[in-house]
């Protein structure tokens, strides 16, 4: 599984729509779709900052939970 993969997954778990997830990082839904659909990497900040909304780092990027 992707990041892309791991992002629909924890945001679809956490009931949130990719409009709510655009909102709470200040981007598009478009570019949420984009980041869910392999299209689009988030920069650094952006990826910290879904960190914080539903997980660690290491999990959106590498799959592997952190204990």
């Amino acid at each position: 599984m992707g990041f892309s993969e791991r992002l629909k997954l924890l945001r679809r778990n956490a009931d949130v729509t990719q409009d709510q997830l655009a909102q709470y990082l200040q981007v598009s839904r478009s570019t949420i779709a984009g980041y869910e659909t392999k299209n689009r990497q988030p920069d650094y900040d952006k990826l910290y900052m879904i960190a914080q909304f539903s997980c660690h780092t290491d999990y959106l990027i590498s799959g592997k939970v952190v204990a």
